[in-house]
C-alpha cells in the first residue's frame, strides 16, 4: 500500500500520509514551518475543538447546520477533547501567526472523522461554518488558558498556601534569628517567616481570580476583523453560553471585538501575573536552600528531604534539588513573560499576528508554576525538619537583641554594648549585664527572643 493519499485544497494537490486525519492545509503548514519541531499545547488544541463542539450545537440550534452534521462534528469533536487523537496535530508553534494552520488542522481532523457513512463534512463549510481563525485562536487561547488557571494553577497554589500554613502553625514556637541583607537582625518566630510565604501565595490567587474577569471575555463571533461578517447575529452569545456550559467558566462575548482580534491585553497581564507569581516562588525556593545550606558550614537552620545523591565525585552530598527545580521553572516564566509582551504589541490594525506564540508561553508556563507548586508543598515544606540546636545557638550571641534596649539606655549605648559583644564573641545579655544597672532578671525580660518577636516596644 502507498505510504502516502492524495489530498486537495484551493492551491491544489498534495501528497498528505496514508494514516494521517488531517488534510491538505495541515500538511502544508508541517511543510512550511518546520521551526521548532514543538506542536502547539494539547491544552489549546482541546480547546479549538471544544469551539467546534459547541458552534456545531448553535449552528444546529440556528437551522443553519443540518442535525446529521451536527451531531458527526460534535462526536468527533468529543474524541479530540478526550485526547483521543493528539499525535494528529503535527503543526509547528512557530507558523502563520494568526493560527489559522492550527485551526484549519482541528478542523480538518475533525471533518475527517465525521465524513463517514456516506455523510461528507467539510472543514470549512460545516466545522468552521460561523467562525474564522482570527476569532476561533484567540477565543481558544483565552479559554485553554482560563481552564488552566482554574483547574490546575489555582488548585495547586490553594495547596501550597495550605500545606506552608500547616507547618507554620507546627511551627510556631520556634524562634530563629531574623536577616536582612544576609546579615543578622532582629528575631522571628518560624511561623512569621512561613507566614510571609502564605501571604504572597494568597495574593497571587487574589491576582489569579481578579485577571479571570478579562481572561473570561471571548473573541468568537467577531469572525475575520471584528465586524461578525458570516456569523448570525445570536452566534456570539450562544457560543459564550455553549462553551460555558462545556466547561463552568462565566464566559461572555467581549464588548468589542475589534479589542479582542487586534490585541492580546488580557492575555499580557495573566502573563504578567504569572511573572510575578514565578518571583514568588523563585522567593521561597530561595529562602528555602538558605535554611538548608550546610549542613556544617551554612545555616543548617533546616534539614530537606534528601531525595536524590548530590554529586558524581563527592560521596554523601545532598542538594536542595526542589527548590532548584522550582527554581528554574520560575526563571523560564519570566523569560516568557518577556516574549509574550513582544508578542502582545504585535496587533496591526485588525489582528494580533503572534497568537501561536501567546498560547504556548502562557500554557507552559501555567503548568511550570502549577508543578512548582505542588513541588514545593509535598517534597520541601511539608517535609523539611528544622534543626533547633542551629537556631538556638546563633540566636543567643545574636549582638542584634540590643536593638530592644534602643528604649530604655539610648541608641548609642545599645550600639557600644553590642559592638563589645561581637568583639569578644560573647551573648549580649552577658555584656549588657556589665555596662548597665539594669539587673539580670530585668535583661532576660526585655532580651528575652521570644518575646521581641511579638512587636512593640519593650520596657
Amino acid at each position: 500500500m502507498s505510504e502516502h493519499r492524495i489530498e486537495r485544497d484551493s492551491m491544489g494537490e498534495l501528497e498528505v500520509p496514508a494514516d494521517a486525519l488531517y488534510g491538505a492545509q495541515t500538511q502544508r503548514a508541517v511543510n512550511n514551518f518546520p521551526v521548532s519541531g514543538r506542536a502547539m499545547p494539547t491544552g489549546f488544541i482541546h480547546a479549538i475543538a471544544r469551539i467546534k463542539l459547541a458552534a456545531a450545537r448553535v449552528n444546529r440550534d440556528l437551522g443553519l447546520l443540518d442535525a446529521a452534521r451536527a451531531e458527526a462534528i460534535e462526536a468527533a469533536a468529543e474524541a479530540v477533547i478526550a485526547g483521543d487523537h493528539d499525535d494528529q496535530f503535527p503543526v509547528d508553534v512557530f507558523q502563520t501567526g494568526s493560527g489559522t494552520s492550527s485551526n484549519m488542522n482541528v478542523n480538518e481532523v475533525i471533518a475527517h472523522l465525521a465524513s463517514r457513512d456516506g455523510l461528507e463534512v467539510g472543514p470549512n463549510d460545516h466545522v468552521n461554518m460561523g467562525q474564522s481563525s482570527n476569532d476561533v485562536v484567540p477565543t481558544a487561547l483565552h479559554l485553554s488558558a482560563a481552564l488552566g488557571v482554574a483547574c490546575e494553577l489555582r488548585p495547586a497554589l490553594v495547596h501550597l498556601r495550605g500545606t506552608i500554613d500547616v507547618r507554620a502553625e507546627a511551627l510556631d514556637g520556634v524562634v530563629k534569628t531574623g536577616r536582612t541583607h544576609l546579615m543578622d537582625a532582629m528575631p522571628l518566630r518560624l511561623s512569621q517567616e512561613l507566614g510571609g510565604w502564605s501571604s504572597q501565595v494568597g495574593q497571587a490567587i487574589e491576582r489569579f481570580d481578579d485577571a479571570m474577569g478579562r481572561l473570561c471575555r471571548l473573541a468568537q463571533g467577531g469572525t475575520a476583523v471584528g465586524t461578525g461578517i458570516n456569523a448570525h447575529p445570536e452566534f456570539a452569545s450562544r457560543m459564550a453560553q455553549e462553551l460555558g456550559r462545556q466547561t463552568g467558566l462565566a464566559l461572555a462575548p467581549n464588548d468589542s471585538f475589534f479589542a479582542s482580534l487586534g490585541s492580546q491585553d488580557a492575555a499580557v497581564e495573566l502573563s504578567g501575573q504569572l511573572k510575578a507569581l514565578a518571583c514568588t516562588i523563585m522567593k521561597i525556593a530561595n529562602d528555602l536552600r538558605w535554611m538548608n545550606s550546610g549542613p556544617l558550614a551554612g545555616l543548617g537552620e533546616i534539614e530537606l528531604e534528601a531525595l536524590q545523591p548530590g554529586s558524581s565525585i563527592m560521596p554523601g552530598k545532598v542538594n536542595p534539588v526542589i527548590p532548584e527545580a522550582a527554581a528554574q521553572a520560575a526563571a523560564q516564566v519570566i523569560g516568557h513573560d518577556a516574549a509574550v509582551t513582544v508578542a502582545g504589541q504585535s496587533g496591526n490594525f485588525q489582528l494580533n499576528v503572534m497568537l501561536p506564540l501567546v498560547a504556548d508561553n502562557l500554557l507552559d508556563s501555567i503548568t511550570l508554576m502549577r508543578n512548582a507548586a505542588w513541588l514545593l508543598a509535598d517534597r520541601a515544606i511539608a517535609t523539611f525538619k528544622v534543626r533547633e540546636d542551629h537556631l538556638s545557638e546563633p540566636l543567643s550571641r545574636n549582638p542584634i537583641l540590643v536593638t530592644a534596649l534602643n528604649s530604655v539606655i539610648g541608641y548609642d549605648a545599645a550600639a557600644a554594648i553590642a559592638k563589645k559583644a561581637y568583639q569578644a564573641g560573647r551573648p549580649i545579655i552577658d555584656v549588657a549585664d556589665e555596662e548597665t544597672d539594669l539587673g539580670r532578671e530585668e535583661l532576660e525580660r526585655l532580651l528575652d527572643p521570644a518575646a521581641l518577636t511579638h512587636g512593640g516596644i519593650p520596657g
